[in-house]
């Protein structure tokens, strides 16, 4: 099937197979940056500053600076401080998994900050140990309360793959663009932005039901 002359099958198959690695690059990024970003919430939320300023400083730099710079330095960094570096799939996954834990950090760390401490009060005098205070009345709370911005994260992170070709991973933005330059069209690049949007119309959908499963925590 072509539209002006544009082979929008052989489009279609490269985007799909593309798909593949924007796949991979989102469950593994959530596989490894969230329960980091737990850890991260836990250190900064520490009472021993040799803790919680140097994660705060984390933070701060992997906040404060581009995906697309960190893209490139674990790219080309750890080659020339140790003179080996990541394969390309790897640093990508690295870069992703170390700056969504930063955000995911910052956002468990407020989820856990706005428990009252009435309720942590209340289950020591039932008898709870502080584990298993945290494990069945704290987070259940933390999770119903971090859902909406962990799902703007998530929805985010579908987008950001397209950062990955930078340093030459390819998806699904890098064959539109490149499919866009070769046909001098930009359908190319509003099929992607219905790749992207399919996903992302998943991602909101599979959240409405978690939060709807959560709804019984009145906070």
């Amino acid at each position: 099937m072509k539209i002006d002359n544009i082979p929008i099958d052989l489009i279609l198959k490269n985007m799909f197979a593309a798909t593949g690695t924007v796949l991979k690059i989102f469950f593994l990024t959530i596989l490894f940056s969230v329960p980091l970003g737990f850890l991260v919430a836990l250190a900064r939320r520490s009472r021993f500053k040799i803790i919680s300023l140097p994660t705060r400083i984390y933070q701060l730099i992997f906040r404060g600076t581009p995906l697309m710079l960190q893209l490139f330095f674990f790219m080309y960094g750890p080659f020339y401080i140790f003179g080996k570096g990541f394969e390309r799939f790897t640093a990508c996954i690295v870069a992703f998994v170390i700056n969504y834990a930063a955000y995911f950090g910052e956002i468990f760390r407020g989820g856990i900050a706005a428990i009252p401490k009435g309720q942590y009060e209340a289950a020591k005098v039932l008898g709870y140990s502080r584990l298993q205070t945290f494990m069945r009345i704290i987070l259940p709370q933390v999770v119903k309360n971090v859902i909406p911005a962990t799902g703007n994260e998530f929805m985010t992170l579908v987008k950001d793959t397209a950062l990955a070709q930078v340093i030459s991973v390819s998806e699904i933005f890098d064959v539109a663009s490149k499919a866009g330059s070769k046909y001098f069209s930009a359908i190319p690049v509003m099929i992607a932005a219905l790749f992207y949007l399919v996903m992302n119309t998943a991602v909101e959908f599979a959240f409405k039901l978690i939060e709807k499963k959560f709804d019984y925590y009145k906070i």
